[in-house]
């Protein structure tokens, strides 16, 4: 898998100072520290504090000798993101953060525990322009979009905050579920990726990530021709175009035949399953007819359909479907078409911190 879409040379790194740390690779931070004049070993300490040790700052870098550190004080930075507010769930596992970017631009990023593992929820996107209608992020229109570094931070940010807490949990899982459409911003995304994955740093498994899309197929298909190790989840919402279109005014871009096109490519390329996700729309993309045409749809791929209770919004008046609607829904998948599903649990709705709520300030 190709990550290095971003890949800066040392030479250009120092035209940029002060170089944010979370923008580095692991042998990007050792060719920066080589080129200072240091020994590689210091590179691979000051990696071990950032990712093992979680240092907010330079003064956090225990046993770094002050001729590195004062170093790094001139011409780097670690980039962590300033927690503009936060809110814990009365359901007592999901907290959410609004995080402040340096250009003033907040993002949220949520924490989700479970029993033995944490789940970051990620941004990668100040806003989004997919336009989905009931996600409150589309409704606040697109911002601009993430650097690598603010979203490694923000998954530092809930391995920290897991940390501080003493909570027993460690971060497990990273999705890319929040704030944005990721392929719409791959190479930050892909990059970022490659990063959390190091086995020296956060060390995250390829198996714990993955990566949401409402359908930007170029992006699909890169992901199956790079080999991207990390799992795609699919938000198709609707089994037609043009219940499609009437959430998702990407779909008039990239229309399901395409979609599905890639899908199919997906899974050709990589012998992956693909994580095929549904918000569940009261009266609207529920009924039995809906089932069974999402089962011809994808029957035949290798696929987990994931149905999500529609959470509420203030710019979309649609309700969640009913619990018999959605057991309905899967029985019909199971029952006639063989594909396994599952009703999301629902987590932080009372602090808009459930799938498609999340936002930030205008």
């Amino acid at each position: 898998m190709r990550l290095n879409r971003e890949r800066l040379s040392v030479d250009i790194l120092l035209e940029s100072t002060p170089i944010d740390l979370y923008s580095l690779t692991r042998p990007e931070l050792r060719s920066l520290v080589e080129s200072w004049g240091f020994s590689p070993v210091h590179a691979a300490h000051i990696w071990k504090c950032l990712y093992l040790g979680l240092a907010a700052t330079f003064e956090q870098f225990p046993g770094l000798p002050r001729r590195v550190r004062d170093r790094l004080e001139a011409e780097a930075r670690i980039g962590t993101l300033p927690v503009a507010a936060e809110t814990e769930s009365g359901d007592g596992f999901t907290r959410k953060y609004l995080l402040r970017l340096a250009d003033g631009e907040c993002i949220e990023t949520v924490l989700m525990r479970y029993t033995g593992r944490a789940t970051a929820c990620v941004s990668s996107q100040a806003g989004c322009a997919m336009g989905c209608v009931f996600c409150a992020t589309g409704q606040m229109g697109y911002r601009r979009q993430l650097t690598s570094q603010e979203i490694v931070s923000q998954a530092v940010h809930v391995a920290r905050a897991l940390s501080v807490s003493a909570d027993p949990r460690r971060l497990r899982n990273v999705v890319f579920m929040g704030m944005g459409e990721p392929l719409h911003n791959y190479d930050a995304v892909m990059r970022a990726v490659g990063i959390l994955l190091d086995p020296s740093g956060l060390g995250l498994s390829a198996e714990r990530i993955t990566v949401s899309t409402v359908g930007v197929v170029p992006g699909i298909r890169r992901m199956a021709d790079e080999a991207c190790p990390v799992h795609l989840a699919v938000s198709l919402h609707a089994a037609t175009q043009e219940g499609r279109l009437a959430l998702i005014p990407a779909a008039r871009r990239w229309p399901l035949d395409e979609l599905m096109d890639a899908c199919r490519h997906y899974c050709s390329r990589l012998g992956r399953r693909i994580f095929f996700e549904l918000t569940l729309i009261d009266g609207e993309n529920d009924g039995p007819g809906d089932a069974h045409a999402m089962g011809r749809l994808i029957q035949g791929l290798p696929a987990q359909v994931n149905l999500i209770p529609l959470n509420p919004t203030c710019g979309y008046g649609g309700i969640p479907s009913r619990s018999e609607a959605a057991r309905r829904f899967q029985r019909i998948l199971a029952d006639d078409y063989g594909l396994p599903s599952t009703v999301r649990q629902r987590r932080g709705i009372d602090i808009a911190a459930g799938c498609g709520q999340l936002a930030s300030p205008a």
